[in-house]
């Protein structure tokens, strides 16, 4: 790959998706866009660029996005964000929704939905409690073809494996051949639709709870801080911002402060929101 078409593809990437690769992540273009190459019957990498260069075709710029911007997931990753979910932001959100009986919860950059599809999970174990509830799930990503998977809700044997408890598999999913279906009542719980994290926010509406784990890894400073900032906008004075195990908001946005004895999740900054008391 010479210098010229990765700077190219990595502009296009950085303007339309928000991802900031340096030169060291060549071999990350090669290995996704070869298949996006075959698929288009080019030749290999050099004449797929120069299709991109030449022609600028908005479905192979699509292609080529989407392969860049997919990411793995899988169920209950980490696990302490969803211990955390269960024993501090779901007591608190029953008590302090308990007139109007709702909340909202935004998985940003859900993937193959993994992640909301835990949440679902989570949400119907408390069945009980939530009874006469209003609870939305909305889950978002930039790729067309990952949200139709995650819509279809059926995994590989692999995908259950890891992370999944088995009570829960078994309890909540139903093996088709080789592969497991989520029950159509977790399914039916979780809205997916198709958003840019470089775009306008305010179509999203307000959330009680974000999810947007392990994403920020892959943008620059100043598009960390605009996404951080959009996310400040959406969210109550005692909201809850989970982020990856990796990510911060120190040195790149003020609306937000950790809670305190709790890594991974933010409360507004004390300035704009009202603190929440870390339980359990």
């Amino acid at each position: 790959m010479n210098v010229t078409d990765f700077e190219l593809i990595a502009e296009i990437l950085k303007d339309r998706s928000g991802l900031s690769l340096n030169k060291e992540k060549a071999y990350l273009l090669e290995s996704r866009l070869n298949p996006v190459a075959r698929k288009w019957s080019f030749s290999g990498f050099d004449e797929l660029a120069q299709a991109i260069r030449t022609k600028r075709d908005e479905a192979l710029l699509v292609d080529v996005t989407e392969a860049m911007t997919t990411n793995e997931s899988f169920f209950f990753r980490d696990q302490k964000p969803f211990d955390q979910f269960s024993n501090i932001v779901l007591p608190h959100l029953l008590e302090a929704r308990a007139a109007r009986r709702s909340f909202r919860i935004w998985s940003a950059a859900c993937s193959s939905g993994q992640e909301p599809y835990t949440l679902a999970m989570l949400l119907k174990e408390q069945a009980q409690k939530l009874d006469g509830w209003r609870v939305e799930i909305i889950a978002t990503d930039l790729s067309n073809e990952i949200l139709d998977k995650a819509k279809e809700g059926l995994y590989s044997q692999f995908e259950v494996q890891r992370g999944l408890p088995i009570s829960l598999l078994v309890k909540y999913f139903t093996q088709v051949g080789d592969r497991w279906q989520i029950d159509d009542s977790l399914r039916s719980m979780v809205k997916y639709q198709k958003f840019n994290l470089l775009h306008d926010f305010s179509s999203l509406g307000k959330f009680d709870v974000v999810f947007c784990r392990n994403v920020l890894i892959y943008f620059d400073t100043p598009t960390k801080t605009k996404v951080l900032d959009s996310i400040s906008e959406l969210l109550p004075p005692d909201g809850f911002l989970y982020l990856g195990g990796a990510e911060t908001v120190l040195g790149t946005s003020d609306q937000f402060q950790i809670m305190q004895g709790q890594r991974g999740i933010y409360s507004l900054a004390t300035d704009r929101g009202e603190k929440v008391k870390a339980v359990g």
